[in-house]
C-alpha cells in the first residue's frame, strides 16, 4: 500500500484551497530541490529530486510550499494505527509505504476482497488517497502499485509476475537507477522481458553480485520478507576511551566519525531526525548532556554542525573526558533524497554517491580524512533481519 502523492495529499488534507491546481513541495530558493509534486505538475516533466528552478520552468503557474515534517509524520502515524489494527503483519518500509503479509486470508475472507476494504478504511479515516497491488511478493506489489497509481485497487495473480513485468521499462525494476539503465541501454536491453532472456552469468560479470539480484527481479523472483514493524525511538552510539583524554582535536574527529556512522544509518533505515543530543562523561564518571531541536534532517553535513556546536557548549570544565556518545531521536521516516527541503542537487547527489560506496564497500571504506585514525572505534554494526519467506504480500 502507498499512499498517493503522500506530502501532497497531506497539505490538501490541511487546505482544500489547494486541491485541483498545481502544488510543488521542496526548497524555494534556486538552489532548492523538489521533495514532492501534484499530479497536475508532472504532465509537465515535474518529478521529485529536480532542481527547483527547472521544475518552476517546467511549471510557472505552480504553487510552492516549503512543507511540514510534523504533519506528514503526524498523518504516517495515523495510517499506520489503522494499519496495525487489522493487518495481520506489516512493515513500514517508508513515511509513506506498507507492505502487508496477508497470507492464509484467503480461508476466511479473501485477500483482495480484505486488502480493498483496509484501502477504502484508511481513506475514510485519514482522508488521503492510497494504491494498493496484491501479488506473491514484495517486489511485484510494488511494481503494480506504482504502475497503476493513483487510487490502484490490482491484483496480480500468482503465476503471473513474469508476464506483467515483462512489457515494462526496466526502469519499472527497484534497483535500475540512472547509470544501470543507461548500461543496459548501451546493449539495447530497454524492457524487463529483454532483461529475462540474458544469460545469469552476463549479468554477474558486468553487475557483479547485484546481476544475480537484477535477474531475480526480472523473472519476478523475491524472497525478502515483511519485516514486522516495530516504531525505533533514536539512533546513538558511543565511544569509551582506553585512557581519559583531554585532547580536543582527537575528541573533534572521534565526533566526527560517529555523526558519519549515524547519520548513514538513519539515512539506511529512510528516517529523518529532528533532535540531536551530545553526551560527556567525565573522568570522575560526571555525566553531562545537552540537545536541540532541528529541523527534519539526516545531512551529515547539519548533523555535524549541530554536534559540533552542542559539544562546544558541554565542555566548559576542562576536566578529562572518559566518554563521548551521540544520539538522534524524534525520529520519523522519510528520505533524505526528498526530504530535506533546503538541500542542493549537489549535497543530494553527493550523499547517494558516499552512500551507495559504503552499502557497497563497507561502511568503513569511505571516511573523512580527518578520522582515519579513530573509524575503527566507531563502525556501523548493522542489524540484519532474516525471516520466512512470505506468500501474499500487498504493497
Amino acid at each position: 500500500m502507498d499512499l498517493d502523492a503522500f506530502f501532497v495529499a497531506v497539505e490538501r488534507a490541511k487546505d482544500k484551497r489547494l486541491n485541483g491546481i498545481p502544488l510543488i513541495i521542496g526548497g524555494s530558493s534556486r538552489r532548492g530541490v523538489v521533495a514532492a509534486c501534484s499530479y497536475e505538475t508532472r504532465k509537465f516533466g515535474v518529478h521529485s529530486a529536480m532542481p527547483m528552478y527547472l521544475a518552476m520552468q517546467l511549471c510557472p503557474d505552480a504553487k510552492v510550499i516549503s512543507g511540514d515534517m510534523e504533519a506528514y509524520s503526524q498523518y504516517s502515524h495515523t495510517v499506520t494505527e489503522i494499519i496495525a489494527d487489522k493487518a495481520p503483519a506489516f512493515e513500514k518500509a517508508s513515511i509513506d509505504e506498507f507492505y502487508i503479509d496477508a497470507s492464509g486470508m484467503d480461508r476466511f475472507f479473501g485477500t483482495f476482497k480484505w486488502a480493498i476494504e483496509l484501502q477504502n478504511k484508511i481513506m475514510k479515516e485519514s482522508n488521503l488517497p492510497i494504491s494498493m497491488a496484491l501479488s506473491v511478493n514484495k517486489l511485484v506489489s510494488k511494481v503494480a502499485t506504482g504502475e497503476f497509481k493513483p487510487n490502484a485497487q490490482k491484483q496480480i495473480p500468482a503465476g503471473e509476475e513474469r508476464d506483467f513485468l515483462a512489457p515494462l521499462a526496466i526502469e519499472k525494476i527497484p534497483m535500475v537507477g540512472k547509470q544501470t539503465a543507461s548500461f543496459l541501454y548501451d546493449m539495447g536491453v530497454r524492457t524487463v522481458a529483454t532483461l529475462r532472456d540474458m544469460p545469469q552469468q552476463f549479468l554477474i560479470s558486468a553487475f557483479g553480485k547485484n546481476g544475480m539480484s537484477l535477474w531475480n527481479k526480472a523473472q519476478g523472483i523475491d524472497d525478502s520478507p515483511v519485516v514486522l514493524y516495530s516504531e525505533q525511538k533514536s539512533i546513538s552510539t558511543e565511544s569509551t576511551f582506553d585512557q581519559d583524554t583531554i585532547d580536543v582535536k582527537r575528541l573533534n574527529s572521534i565526533l566526527i566519525a560517529m555523526v558519519e556512522k549515524v547519520a548513514f544509518q538513519l539515512r539506511d533505515q529512510k528516517k529523518l531526525t529532528s533532535c540531536i543530543t551530545v553526551k560527556i562523561r567525565y573522568s570522575n564518571f560526571d555525566t553531562e548532556t545537552k540537545q536541540i531541536h532541528v529541523p527534519y534532517t539526516s545531512s551529515d553535513q547539519t548533523i555535524l554542525r549541530v554536534v559540533q556546536e552542542l559539544f562546544k557548549k558541554l565542555y566548559n570544565r576542562r576536566m578529562l573526558i572518559r566518554l563521548v556518545g551521540v544520539r538522534l531521536s524524534n525520529l520519523v521516516h522519510g528520505n533524505q533524497q526528498i526530504s530535506l527541503f533546503d538541500d542542493t542537487e549537489e549535497d543530494i547527489n553527493l550523499y547517494e554517491a558516499m552512500d551507495f560506496i559504503k552499502h557497497k564497500h563497507g561502511v568503513d571504506k569511505l571516511v573523512r580524512a580527518t578520522t582515519i585514525d579513530v573509524s575503527k572505534r566507531v563502525r556501523m554494526e548493522m542489524n540484519m533481519f532474516k525471516g520466512k519467506i512470505t506468500k501474499n504480500l500487498i504493497n
